[in-house]
C-alpha cells in the first residue's frame, strides 16, 4: 500500500524533464521574442514564420537552461533555493539530463535553419552558448559581474524575434535588446539580495556575497536609472509614440522608487518587491511598446 502511494505522488517522468527547461523564464524569453517578432513589421507577419520561429526560440531557451541544469547540479544540491530540482534529488540522471539538453538544441537548430532562417539558428545558438557555458561555467564562478556580461545572452531574445521575420537585425532591434540588457542587473540583484546566503554558501561571488548589501542596493538604483534613460530610446528615435512614451515614464518611475525604498531600508524585506515589481515592469513595458505600435499601425491605415 504505501508503495503504491509513493508511485502515485512521484512526478511523472514528463513533470521532472519539463522542470529542467524552467518553464517560467522560457515564457519570459518567448514573450519578448514574440515582442520582436511583431515589432519587426508594421503589417501582418508571416503566421508561419510566427509559429517555427516561436518553436525553435522557445526549444533553444530550453536547451541552454537544462544544459544549465546539468552543469549547476553541485552547487544546486548545496542551495536551498534549487536543492528540490530534478537533478540534485536524483530524479534524472546527469546524462539524461545532457541528452536531452542537446536534443533540444539539435531540434531548435533544425527548426530554425530549415523552416525559418540561418541567421536565427546561428544567433540562437549563440545564445544557448552564451547563458549555458559562458555564463554558467565561467562568469557565474568567477566574476560578481557575471549577471552584468552575462546579460548580453539573456537580452537576446527579441532580436531573435525580430530576425525570425525580417532575416536582419537592425538598430531598433538593437533597442529592444538594450532595454532587456539594462534591466537584468537589478532584476537579478534583487533576488541575489535576498539569497545572497545561498550564494556564500555554494561559493559564487554573487555581487552581495563579495560587495555587500548597501552596495548592491546602490547599484541597483543606479540601474533604475539607467534603465529610465535607455526605455526613452525607441521614442526619440521614433521607434514608438506618445502612449509607450507615458509608459515607460511611469513604469520607470514606480521602479527608482521601488529601487530608492530598497536602497533606503536597513533590512532586505522589499528585496523579493523589488523582483517582483521588475518581472511586471518588463512585462507592461514590452505591452505598451506593442500597443504603441499597432494603434500607429490603425491611424496610419485609417
Amino acid at each position: 500500500m504505501s508503495e503504491t502511494v509513493m508511485i502515485s505522488d512521484a512526478p511523472s517522468l514528463w513533470r521532472r524533464y519539463f522542470e529542467l527547461c524552467k518553464p517560467k523564464v522560457v515564457a519570459l524569453i518567448l514573450f519578448t521574442a514574440v515582442v520582436g517578432m511583431l515589432l519587426s513589421t508594421p503589417g501582418a507577419i508571416p503566421m508561419d514564420l510566427f509559429i517555427l520561429g516561436s518553436i525553435g526560440i522557445a526549444l533553444a531557451a530550453a536547451s541552454g537552461a537544462a544544459i544549465n541544469h546539468w552543469f549547476d547540479q553541485r552547487i544546486d544540491a548545496v542551495m536551498e533555493r534549487t536543492q528540490g530540482r530534478p537533478l540534485p534529488q536524483g530524479e534524472i540522471s546527469s546524462l539524461q539530463a545532457l541528452i536531452f539538453a542537446i536534443a533540444l538544441a539539435v531540434v531548435s537548430m533544425v527548426v530554425l535553419s530549415v523552416w525559418v532562417n540561418v541567421l536565427t539558428a546561428v544567433l540562437s545558438f549563440l545564445s544557448i552558448i552564451g547563458y549555458a557555458v559562458i555564463y554558467t561555467v565561467y562568469l557565474k564562478r568567477r566574476t560578481p559581474h557575471n549577471i552584468v556580461l552575462g546579460g548580453i545572452a539573456g537580452a537576446a531574445p527579441p532580436v531573435l524575434g525580430w530576425a525570425a521575420i525580417t532575416g536582419e537585425v537592425n538598430t531598433q532591434a538593437f533597442l529592444l535588446f538594450l532595454i532587456i540588457f539594462t534591466w537584468t542587473p537589478p532584476h537579478f540583484w534583487a533576488l541575489a539580495i535576498r539569497r545572497r546566503d545561498d550564494y556564500a554558501r555554494a561559493g559564487l561571488p554573487m555581487l552581495p556575497v563579495t560587495h555587500g548589501i548597501p552596495f548592491t542596493k546602490l547599484n541597483i538604483l543606479i540601474y533604475t536609472w539607467m534603465l529610465l534613460a535607455v526605455t526613452l530610446l525607441p521614442f526619440a528615435m521614433q521607434m514608438s509614440g506618445l502612449l509607450y512614451l507615458a509608459a515607460a515614464l511611469v513604469l520607470g518611475v514606480g521602479f527608482i522608487w521601488q529601487a530608492w525604498a530598497l536602497y533606503r531600508s536597513d533590512t532586505d524585506e522589499l528585496a523579493m518587491k523589488t523582483f517582483g515589481y521588475s518581472i511586471f515592469y518588463l512585462s507592461m513595458l514590452f505591452a505598451a511598446l506593442l500597443l504603441d505600435h499597432y494603434m500607429g499601425v490603425l491611424f496610419s491605415a485609417a
